[in-house]
């Protein structure tokens, strides 16, 4: 089951990076994004953890996306060895840009499946990473 899981997850991935890349918008900076969606302005190492990021990998990936005017770092007053994260308005605006991206692979991966299947949530995951890997976007 890890393996169809791991696949599955992996079609998702492809499916959302095809939709989100003409937006400037890697799968890497997805996941902080999403994090700053929900709670902007957090630390450096916060943001990290959420995410389950190494805090190096963490450090490169805000280099670029401070570089592409997504986010902005600032060193916190209270504690200067603490520095927060926050989105700047481009930032900000891509959520309502890229959500529904999202929504449109969650959709899409559901697409094959019946009422029957979907009621408990689908028990075999590699029905929607079939259905995410004929995503007409990856071609």
């Amino acid at each position: 089951m890890g393996y169809l899981v791991r696949q599955t997850h992996r079609a998702f991935m492809r499916s959302l990076g095809a939709r989100i890349a003409p937006h400037g918008v890697s799968i890497g900076m997805w996941y902080f994004l999403r994090a700053l969606w929900e709670e902007d302005g957090i630390s450096q190492r916060a943001l990290s953890q959420r995410v389950g990021m190494m805090e190096p990998t963490t450090a490169s990936a805000l280099t670029n996306m401070e570089r592409k005017g997504f986010v902005r770092r600032v060193r916190n007053r209270v504690d200067r060895r603490i520095v927060n994260v926050f989105l700047t308005e481009r930032g900000r605006a891509l959520r309502e840009q890229l959500l529904p991206l999202a929504a449109d692979v969650n959709q899409m991966a559901l697409l094959d499946l019946s009422g029957e299947e979907l009621s408990p949530p689908p028990r075999d995951p590699d029905q929607a990473g079939a259905a995410l890997d004929a995503d007409p976007e990856l071609s």
